[in-house]
């Protein structure tokens, strides 16, 4: 099983989210970068972003490995390896 674990920092222009993947065999940790704007275009209405991050790590453990994913990102970098991500991730 695997647990996802998140603490938001608020900054002036967004949130940075540290991440902490666990499964069978480890943990890694993860800083993201959500700018309000980001938050806005992918969780319209939503005033924190630690569901849109949780459902993102989702996405992202659904298509690679826990080892795979970047240590430090802004958010809309996952469209970038997955163009399917927008579409997918919006409510």
């Amino acid at each position: 099983m695997t647990t996802i674990e998140i603490e938001t920092v608020a900054e002036p222009d967004g949130w940075t989210c540290c991440v902490r993947v666990t499964d069978g065999a480890g943990s890694s940790e993860h800083r993201v970068r959500v700018r309000r704007e980001d938050l806005e275009r992918f969780a319209p209405g939503s005033t924190d972003p630690a569901d849109l991050v949780r459902r993102s790590f989702e996405f992202l453990l659904a298509r690679e490995p826990r080892g795979s994913i970047l240590h430090s990102f802004d958010l809309p970098v996952i469209g970038r390896y997955f163009p399917e991500y927008e579409a997918t991730i919006r409510p």
